[in-house]
């Protein structure tokens, strides 16, 4: 049984069953048997549903958006918006999708080779709860209109979210077996990626997650894609437009309480701007509103659990104890949930534990840098590689920062963010291979040659 406990009152809000042995089995069994038949479908066929699903979330999006505020805390605004992402990302599939599909041509010695993309089989997808709808999305979408079907392993914690998206796919009208929600604990996982039914599998989680499924996926030799933790630099330098680098500055570090792959977490400013982006970004940080997470004034809401809330603290507690000074102090709320203020921490030592792992709340890392190669240096110096934010308006120092920057995704003068149409994904321990765009469709997919003769 999964137990939803709603972070900003801490009380039970519902019960979910868990499934047995049997029930899995059941599903795996559909999902295979379902296979076979979805992936001769025919493309059309595969993108109407994908509208029809996407049809299915804007219809339902309150219901979907208060059951993601009552599971992990995120505002109602922020889960409204999450909802309208996913339809847009079913939207952008459906309307794209045959294109990506489409097979290629080249020449050979003895005639011509045709390159053409086959669905793989079923796709186990191990999902957080963080966006619990988006991150399921940027695989279930790809998925059925490659011809795969989807396995959907949701977070404990986000068993309603997990219930909805599979309702979702229900309603719009998906044959038995092309996308199911597995009720089951991690302590399952290693089970599924070893079942020869299961093609492939996608994560998204922290390193430590990555870890297990890597090695479950490399012992049966299946395609894995890893999206994992990240502690993504935000640069400033002197020539960007330094009161709106630290306005997007707020909402890069808070957005979601802060519990982003891709937040923003480490602040790292030349010296000739830090005073006044620091002053600027303090002033923001302390003005943000924390309060009712339906309330479309809240900016930063209850963090997921009272368990992750404490796990914060102590990171910022160790910060302290390493020497870091707090420019805004984030401490506990004493209210029943998981209920934080936000902070900045300053002079955190480089090569402490706290300035090199990730923090998944609302405290941001704030460093001075002398120049443009110190912050190069600095922003690499973890042992993530997911993305970072650059801010400038010297085109020397963006290409340096395009060329150097150890990420997988960049954003010029903007917060970082996904969008259906770009690639997703990180370097070094923050995983490997790509989510969204074709790319992302095509890493489920069997690349097919057939050699062909003048």
């Amino acid at each position: 049984m999964f137990t939803s406990i709603n972070p900003a009152t801490g009380q039970e809000t519902a019960r979910h069953p868990a499934d047995d042995a049997a029930a899995v089995e059941a599903k795996i069994a559909a999902a295979a048997k379902g296979f076979r038949r979805w992936r001769t479908t025919a493309i059309g066929e595969r993108t109407a549903l994908l509208s029809r699903i996407a049809d299915a979330f804007e219809a339902n999006r309150a219901e979907l958006a208060r059951t993601a505020v009552e599971e992990m805390g995120k505002t109602n605004k922020s889960a409204l918006a999450e909802v309208a992402k996913c339809v847009a990302g079913f939207r952008y599939y459906a309307e794209h999708g045959p294109a990506f599909l489409e097979s290629s041509e080249v020449a050979t010695p003895g005639g011509k080779a045709i390159a053409q993309w086959h669905p793989i089989g079923p796709v186990l997808a191990i999902m957080p709860w963080n966006f619990p709808y988006w991150q399921v999305v940027r695989f279930m979408a790809p998925a059925i209109l490659a011809g795969n079907v989807g396995l959907l392993k949701h977070a404990s914690i986000t068993q309603g979210c997990a219930a909805l998206i599979e309702r979702m796919a229900r309603e719009a009208g998906a044959p038995e077996g092309v996308f199911q929600n597995l009720a089951i604990p991690s302590s399952a996982v290693g089970a599924l990626i070893a079942d020869p039914r299961i093609a492939a599998v996608t994560l998204t989680g922290s390193e430590g997650a990555g870890v297990k499924v890597a090695e479950a996926a490399g012992r049966a030799l299946k395609k894995v894609v890893l999206e994992l933790g990240g502690s993504d630099p935000f640069i400033v330098m002197p020539s960007a437009d330094i009161a709106k680098a630290a306005e997007t500055a707020v909402t890069a570090r808070l957005q979601n309480a802060g519990q982003s792959c891709i937040c923003a977490k480490r602040f790292i400013v030349h010296a000739d701007v830090y005073d006044a982006f620091a002053d600027a970004f303090a002033a923001g940080m302390r003005a943000a509103h924390v309060g009712d997470p339906m309330d479309d004034a809240t900016i930063l809401g209850p963090l997921s659990s009272i368990e992750q809330r404490d796990t914060v603290v102590e990171q910022v507690e160790k910060a302290l104890a390493a020497g870091a000074t707090p420019l805004l102090r984030a401490e506990p709320i004493d209210r029943p949930g998981a209920w934080m203020t936000p902070g900045i921490l300053t002079d955190v030592p480089p090569d402490s534990d706290v300035a090199r792992e990730e923090i998944f709340g609302p405290v941001a890392l704030l460093f001075k840098v002398s120049d443009l190669d110190a912050a190069i240096t600095l922003a690499n110096d973890v042992p993530f590689g997911l993305g970072a934010s650059v801010w400038t308006n010297a085109a020397d120092e963006r290409a340096r920062f395009e060329r150097d920057i150890e990420a997988g995704m960049i954003a010029v003068n903007q917060m970082l963010a996904s969008t259906p149409q770009a690639p997703f994904g990180g370097v070094k321990r923050s995983g490997h291979g790509r989510e969204l765009g074709p790319w992302g469709l095509h890493e489920f997919m069997n690349l097919k040659a057939v050699m062909l003769t003048q």
